[in-house]
């Protein structure tokens, strides 16, 4: 009798996830027919108009500049050797952090390839300070950003300046800052063990490739999503009151740039949806978020350390900020 129960359970299809799927999906479908005529009423009121338009614009304009610079990254990640900078870069580590600033000029490289970067080149024994250096140049102040940043502010050709100026004199300045006050034990030496060990350097490339285009897509989204409902949901004067603010609109949109954490190849058409605040709160947001925002920083503790992390974090973002408002003051 036991037996007969144990194989008549058995035999019982399974309950779990995959077999619930297919009812939630109906359950969902079934929603969407019977909630048509409210959800079409909402579709079409203005103010839903007026987001759709702002987020698909901010969206189909980087896209591009993301998948570009995500190609270009990986394949720098993939096939240059950490070997080449160790050996492209001065002996005096005074003089290798401005090679190293410079370099992320003509090497283009998104957040999320130059964390690793930087750690390899630590491990193969360059100065860290040149190493941080790179590390916050590389996303700021490559070809594909600057491109990106001149195709968004057609109208402002001086922001591209202003950018390449601002983010390189940062990521100098804190490579000289390390330099002086660093200390060894706040750096944590970094695992020598690779994400694509084991892997040839196609499947590596390519597996790369599809790992940061649906992590920096998916903070694309939320940036053209924070944009479209700044500009269509909160209500006028309220960003005009801030925007009218010199030091809050900085802080305001430094600390945005921090929050959104979009990829730096897509940051700039955000930047220039938010038309309320002047070009100096904008270059702010565009020299803030490639070096620090939140996912920056959890890789860098899981890289680092948290200790370097959260004394490296904090300290970029006074002088992202400071550099920001200075350059604007002279170049805007």
């Amino acid at each position: 009798m036991k037996e007969a129960q144990a194989a008549a359970k058995a035999a019982e299809p399974e309950s779990g996830p995959e077999s619930r799927s297919p009812l939630l999906l109906v359950v969902v479908l079934l929603l969407l027919v019977l909630l048509q005529s409210p959800i079409r009423r909402a579709l079409s009121a203005p103010v839903m108009q007026n987001w759709t338009t702002v987020f698909v614009a901010v969206v189909v304009q980087a896209l591009p500049f993301l998948v570009l610079g995500v190609l270009l990254s990986a394949a720098i990640a993939v096939f240059v050797p950490p070997s080449f900078f160790a050996r492209a870069l001065p002996n005096r580590p005074a003089l290798a952090v401005p090679v190293a600033g410079a370099a992320g000029a003509v090497l283009p490289g998104c957040e999320c390839a130059s964390v690793p970067v930087a750690g390899a080149l630590v491990r193969r024994g360059v100065a860290p300070a040149a190493a941080l250096a790179f590390l916050l140049s590389a996303p700021a102040i490559n070809p594909i950003v600057l491109t990106a940043t001149a195709v968004a502010f057609p109208r402002n050709p001086e922001m591209v300046l202003a950018r390449l100026v601002a983010s390189l004199l940062v990521a100098c300045a804190m490579g000289w800052l390390w330099l002086k006050l660093g200390r060894t034990d706040w750096l944590r030496p970094p695992s020598a063990h690779g994400a694509h060990d084991g892997q040839s350097k196609g499947a590596a490339f390519w597996g790369s490739v599809r790992h940061d285009v649906m992590h920096a897509g998916g903070f694309l989204v939320v940036g053209a999503m924070a944009a479209a409902t700044l500009k269509a949901v909160v209500p006028e004067q309220w960003l005009r009151a801030t925007a009218d603010s010199p030091l809050l609109s900085v802080l305001a949109l430094a600390i945005l740039a921090v929050l959104l954490s979009i990829c730096s190849e897509a940051d700039a058409f955000v930047a220039a949806s938010l038309s309320q605040f002047s070009l100096t709160a904008r270059l702010t947001f565009l020299v803030v978020g490639p070096m620090i925002d939140l996912k920056l920083f959890a890789m860098q503790a899981g890289t680092f350390g948290r200790g370097f992390a959260l004394r490296f974090a904090p300290a970029t973002f006074a002088l992202a900020v400071l550099a920001s408002v200075l350059t604007g003051a002279v170049l805007l």
